[in-house]
This record gives structure tokens, C-alpha cells and sequence, in this order.
């Protein structure tokens, strides 16, 4: 039986790419078998930090979120495959690192809850907001590879 594809938004946040951890997180949701299908390296504002974490807007910790993500270049990635909201948050680990299993991103390369490296979305429909947030439609490109039969099964006739 076919595996219904999932998409989820990935950000790599200015801490992974000040550190140039990028291609080693990207590689080990690749290797989980997820296919990168739209990626873009961009410098976000207040007024996409605010759009994107609208949900903790008047928590105590909005202002130093926004502060961080917004002080240096990061990388947003449509990550999609079967079940891929939860295959990229048990990648990720817990938000706080020093809570992250071994294994995870968090826990092998993080070590402070406000650098915590990535962001992952963390439903169906908040990837489906946040993809929006990040990317035009035209942006995102499915595509096929040959690997796909052996990491996610064989396709339904």
C-alpha cells in the first residue's frame, strides 16, 4: 500500500548556519528517507518573526525569539514523505537540548533552549500555515526519486 505524503516546514536557524551545521541536518532528515522539495536561505524581519511565532506573541519569552531569529541568515526547507511532521520532530529531539535524546539534532549538537538549531512544524495544518508563511506553491517542486521504493515502499499500481 501507497504511504501518503506529508509536508512540513523545516528552518535551520541562525545558529545552524552560523555554525555550519547545515548540510549535516539536512543530510540526517535525508537519510531518514524525506526529500527536500523547495529550500531558500533568507534573512528574516520582525514582521515575519512576529507572523511566523504569532502563536507565542505576549509569552515572556517572545522578544528574545524574535531577537534571535532575526539576528543572522537562516535556511527555510519544505521537507516532504510519509508521515513527515512527526519523522522530523523525532529527528529534532526535544526543544530543550539538554533534554534531547543522543541522536537527535538537539541532542548531539545543541545545547541552550533558545539555540536549539532548528524549528520543525509541529501538526499538519501548521505546516500547512507556516509552508505559506515561507514559500508560493510555484516554489515547491515534488519530485520522484529512485530511492523513494526502498525508503518509503512500493508504490500502488
Amino acid at each position: 500500500m501507497a504511504q501518503v505524503m506529508e509536508r512540513t516546514l523545516l528552518l535551520l536557524k541562525p545558529d545552524a548556519v552560523q555554525r555550519g551545521l547545515v548540510g549535516d541536518i539536512l543530510a540526517r532528515l535525508e537519510r531518514r528517507g524525506l526529500r527536500i522539495v523547495a529550500i531558500k536561505m533568507l534573512q528574516m524581519d520582525e514582521a515575519l518573526a512576529h507572523q511566523h511565532y504569532a502563536e507565542h506573541r505576549g509569552k515572556p519569552f517572545f522578544h528574545q525569539l524574535v531577537r534571535f531569529i532575526t539576528s543572522a541568515p537562516l535556511i527555510a526547507c519544505v521537507l516532504e514523505g510519509p508521515h513527515a511532521v512527526e519523522v522530523v520532530r523525532q529527528t529534532m529531539g526535544a526543544t530543550d537540548p539538554k533534554k534531547a535524546a543522543p541522536g537527535t539534532i538537539r541532542g548531539d549538537l545543541g545545547l541552550d533552549i533558545t539555540y536549539n538549531l532548528v524549528h520543525g512544524s509541529d501538526s499538519l495544518e501548521t505546516a500547512r500555515r507556516e509552508i505559506a508563511i515561507f514559500f508560493r506553491e510555484e516554489e515547491i517542486i515534488p519530485y520522484k526519486r529512485d530511492i523513494d521504493r526502498w525508503a518509503f515502499g512500493p508504490e500502488e499500481e
